[in-house]
């Protein structure tokens, strides 16, 4: 059994502030003894009117630091958004994007590793791609062993695209976990709601959106199992919650059920 939090929590434009955010995270994960803390994208920092380099931070910053050591302290494993620097330069020779990036980090404080969100939010009158630069298609899905479960990780508006799921699944990943600040707006919740239970389904895998709360945001942090039933589903008000999570009960699933053995397409990043 793999007990997992999720932090559902409204993310501020100050880092700082978030940071304490983060940790009051980790220590309620740790209070209920938890393995894993799932928290959304931009944990590190958010403007609902957009996210870019004025909010980006390396590996190295104020930011995944305070997340090792909190890892390391508590003796929690975490999934979390970040914004990292991108690659390109502006006028003045710096980086004029940033990347919006999910970092996984171990209970002993080691960094796992970082996905590079590869969709951008180029739609419903918003161009994330201004202001953020993609991450390569074709890098290595994220994972992170917790327990007896492989996690996996896509985000936001990655969920839209099968490909992105059915990819990460296919390295390895029993749970896929969907950090996010999906924008609220007409129809959004439903979608939300049933592209996460579409991704369970399809993978035969356990699905956790982890939705920011706040305003401009959904929130509804849900859970799918492979069977397509949600587990947990939360209302948009910042709160925690903590799931218990069976590799038992995912392998039977898939033995009744073998669509990922019967399936006879691949995806081919391009």
């Amino acid at each position: 059994m793999t007990r997992v939090t999720v932090a559902q929590v409204a993310v501020a434009d100050d880092h700082e502030a978030n940071r304490y955010l983060v940790a009051d995270a980790f220590g309620a994960a740790a209070k209920v003894g938890a393995d894993l803390l799932v928290l959304p994208e931009y944990a590190s920092g958010y403007h609902r009117h957009g996210v870019g380099i004025e909010h980006a931070e390396p590996l190295d910053g104020p930011f995944v630091t305070a997340l090792r050591a909190l890892a390391e302290r508590h003796g929690v494993a975490v999934v979390a958004g970040t914004t990292l620097p991108g690659g390109g330069s502006g006028a003045d020779h710096g980086p004029h994007r940033a990347v919006n990036a999910v970092v996984a980090v171990g209970a002993d404080g080691g960094l796992v590793g970082v996905y590079r969100k590869v969709h951008l939010y180029d739609a419903f009158g918003t161009r994330e791609s201004d202001r953020l630069e993609p991450g390569p298609a074709d890098a290595e899905p994220l994972t992170i062993r917790v327990g007896d479960l492989t996690f996996g990780v896509i985000t936001c508006y990655d969920l839209r695209f099968p490909e992105s799921a059915r990819r990460v699944v296919d390295a390895g990943a029993d749970v896929l976990l969907v950090p996010a600040a999906w924008v609220a707006g007409p129809l959004k919740a439903e979608h939300w709601r049933a592209l996460l239970v579409a991704r369970a389904i399809e993978n035969t895998a356990v699905v956790m959106g982890v939705g920011m709360a706040g305003k401009g945001v959904t929130g509804r942090s849900l859970l799918a199992g492979p069977d397509g039933v949600v587990g947990l589903e939360l209302d948009e008000r910042p709160q925690y919650r903590t799931v218990d999570l069976d590799a038992a009960e995912l392998a039977a699933v898939r033995r009744a059920n073998p669509s990922l053995a019967n399936r006879r397409y691949t995806v081919v990043p391009r």
